[in-house]
């Protein structure tokens, strides 16, 4: 799996970095970032769909 931030929507309010820093991280931008490159470890596959689901814009996805 694979997980993204849609920088347009993101307001970065850093609620998926506190979920899962492992896979999120907030820019200098002040924007949230996926910093994974490779696909989310299986470990951290729970975190990354419970942070899409609490995003308050929508702005994470995730693809298999």
């Amino acid at each position: 799996m694979k997980a993204y931030v849609d920088q347009g929507a993101c307001i970065g309010c850093g609620l998926c970095a506190s979920i899962c820093a492992d896979v999120f991280e907030i820019k200098e931008s002040g924007l949230a970032q996926s910093n994974t490159a490779e696909d989310v470890p299986q470990a951290l596959v729970h975190d990354c769909y419970e942070a899409e689901s609490n995003c308050p814009v929508g702005a994470i996805t995730t693809k298999e």
